[in-house]
């Protein structure tokens, strides 16, 4: 994992983080709750989540998951899709014109793979996706993961490497099918 963090779970920090998590949770439980076209209400609660309004032109369709919403960090004229979820304690970015499909999953926390450590620490890699890319329905895109400038990642891919900038990966194991 690149830039991978580490945080002890019987700490005063990750006691901080459970707190947002609670705090963010309940913000995103009244958002789903809005009826469709309640912009200004919409607006209000993506404001308390991210902790700054949305940059212009971003759209997101509810509903809509996240477990921090501090380290989201979204860029202008952004589309996400429905039902998708933003596990963010290390940081996602998403760059301009980024278009996410529904369901689509980004992890950024974990644990290390050792039973007795796996009880002790939360580990973490952000997420950094760049300009133009086009995620698929249902794709996860796991801890520590670059998505290169124009990439497309193909529905139901599960992406644990890093994407080249304008290539296209699919499947199980997100693997690049071309390059253009």
């Amino acid at each position: 994992m690149s830039a991978e963090r580490f945080m002890r779970i019987r700490s005063a920090e990750f006691q901080a983080m459970s707190e947002r998590v609670l705090q963010v949770t309940a913000l995103t439980s009244r958002l789903n709750g809005l009826p469709f076209d309640d912009e200004a209400g919409k607006a209000e609660l993506f404001e308390q989540i991210l902790g700054r309004p949305l940059p212009g032109r971003v759209t997101i369709y509810p509903p809509f998951f996240t477990d921090h919403g501090l380290r989201l960090d979204l860029a202008e004229r952004v589309f996400i899709n429905q039902n998708c979820t933003f596990l963010d304690y290390a940081g996602i970015r998403l760059a301009e014109r980024v278009m996410v499909g529904p369901k689509v999953t980004f992890i950024t926390g974990g644990h290390p793979v050792d039973p007795v450590e796996r009880r002790e620490w939360l580990t973490g890699a952000p997420i950094d996706v760049a300009e133009n890319v086009w995620i698929g329905a249902g794709a996860t895109i796991l801890p520590g993961v670059s998505i290169g400038r124009d990439a497309v990642i193909a529905a139901g891919a599960i992406v644990a490497d890093d994407v080249p900038a304008a290539s296209l990966v699919a499947g199980p194991k997100a693997t690049e099918r071309r390059r253009w």
